[in-house]
């Protein structure tokens, strides 16, 4: 039997509620081909990100291995040159592999700023290392806003043609959309396409979490929360998932003009969600449902039409799908699960939870996520946990943990038969000081450290008051300080 072909494309930051499919109030008629995909296959309604922020989740997918394994820890530090991936099983195979767009698994990318507040997130320093400009919204109705997008969607349309004349030869083509990514921009072709009246604005997370506050001044939204600011934001983002969604329909309405559509898989995800006003932040880089939630649709040969499938699954169960699909054997040491059993139609020995983890900038200690059945907990070493009941409770604004300290044990009893949480998280620390004190080191020998740090934390001081305030003190006190708790 031949193999059969694979189209994979992973949006960037994509709400995985965010579709008219998943019931989205806002959305509604407004991503018709996200929901013709749908309509034509299997529907994951609980899907995840392995890690929520870019490099890491994209690591973990591509080599199949959660993060503590893989060890992409942050979005500087992704798979090293060589580590096998999915990707290299399929050349092996023969397949014809092709990527176009954003990848973002590898180390080294980024700037400045994504390895040293990653590096130096536990020194808890409370200075702002982000800001993001207004969302912005042009008044022309051009169809193509995110230009780079659609010039990978036209390279991959492209490429379906060319494969046509080769239909003997299989190919695994990989689209990564950029969008809807922040920055929030638009335009009044999409704009209108949403309906104010259907935005939901979240309710006030009131809970005074020592990791949210740290978040929430780290990321540093200067634009305030009131209701006209989060409609204007959800407005805008929900506007660029329908931008995706037109990406979306240009590049299946190319794969149905080839002889090849009946013979090709096809796979819709995202790498992580996109808060959006959702908890008084934006970015991702939580496990707060808005952060961690991903869409995952799969079409294709005997693929059910229709089906949907509520078992928790993650990024990380792409590798073994993939080789599924393309009938090649697993290799040892994978951390996922097939999914092919389910998209065929029996998901009864899929995993009942979903795990995550996060190492990374903008959070001032790990996060271990764990959702099973109704209940979502999180845990942060060196602080209190967090536990929802998402039925209840989907905004998340509800922490029962210190309520159901029953439910807090079960579950991270749980968590720790998968993950040594404070091995784990001492390990990665331990690289977060190694890789600051390294780089601090060579900026202060060629002289830029002060500046480079007054770069990537907005009001920086090393000024040497009698007492050190974390929000307004010696900060390269603090610096010295945690260095040395290492």
């Amino acid at each position: 039997m031949a193999r059969p072909n694979i189209l994979f494309i992973q949006t960037d930051s994509h709400d995985g509620r965010l579709f008219g499919a998943a019931g989205h109030p806002s959305m509604r008629g407004v991503t018709p081909n996200m929901d013709a995909l749908a309509a034509a296959g299997t529907m994951f309604t609980t899907a995840y990100s392995n890690n929520p922020i870019c490099c890491p989740c994209r690591a973990s997918m591509w080599s199949g291995q959660y993060t503590h394994h893989c060890e992409g820890w942050n979005n500087y530090k992704g798979l090293e040159p060589g580590t096998p991936t999915f990707r290299d099983e399929l050349d092996h195979a023969g397949y014809h592999t092709q990527t176009y767009g954003k990848t973002d698994y590898l180390s080294g990318a980024h700037t400045v700023r994504a390895r040293v507040t990653a590096w130096l997130r536990s020194a808890r320093i409370m200075k702002p290392t982000y800001r993001e400009h207004l969302p912005n919204l042009w008044e022309h109705t051009q169809p193509r806003i995110h230009t780079k997008d659609w010039e990978d969607v036209d390279r991959t349309a492209a490429f379906l043609a060319e494969a046509a004349k080769t239909p003997d030869r299989p190919f695994w083509l990989y689209l990564g959309i950029r969008a809807p990514h922040p920055g929030f921009t638009t335009n009044r072709r999409y704009w209108d396409q949403i309906d104010p009246d259907t935005i939901e604005i979240p309710p006030a997370d009131t809970e005074d979490h020592p990791v949210t506050q740290y978040m929430r001044v780290s990321k540093n939204w200067e634009h305030g929360w009131d209701e006209a600011m989060s409609r204007r934001v959800r407005r805008t983002y929900f506007a660029m998932t329908a931008e995706v969604d037109a990406m979306v329909g240009a590049v299946l309405d190319a794969l149905r003009q080839s002889p090849l559509a009946d013979s090709t898989y096809v796979i819709f995800t995202s790498d992580h969600g996109e808060l959006a006003g959702e908890h008084e932040q934006y970015y991702k880089m939580n496990h707060y449902e808005a952060s961690a939630r991903i869409p995952l649709i799969v079409t294709g040969p005997g693929v059910p039409a229709g089906q949907t499938v509520e078992a928790p699954v993650t990024l990380v169960d792409m590798y073994p799908t993939l080789m599924d699909m393309a009938g090649l054997d697993r290799p040892e040491g994978l951390d996922g699960q097939s999914l092919m059993p389910a998209v065929a139609g029996d998901a009864g020995g899929l995993r009942d939870y979903a795990f995550s983890e996060y190492h990374d900038t903008a959070c001032c200690t790990g996060s271990f996520m764990l959702r099973r059945g109704d209940w979502k907990y999180i845990a942060y070493p060196g602080y209190a946990p967090q536990l929802f009941q998402l039925a209840d409770d989907p905004w998340e604004v509800r922490n029962l943990a210190a309520s159901r300290p029953d439910v807090v044990a079960d579950m991270d009893g749980r968590l720790r038969e998968i993950v040594d949480v404070d091995a784990v998280d001492a390990k990665v620390k331990a690289y977060d000081r190694a890789s600051f004190a390294q780089w601090r080191d060579q900026q202060k020998a060629v002289g830029t450290y002060e500046t480079n740090m007054a770069v990537t934390h907005s009001g920086w001081t090393d000024i040497t008051p009698e007492t050190a305030d974390p929000w307004t003190g010696d900060n390269e006190a603090q610096v010295a300080q945690w260095l040395a708790q290492g």
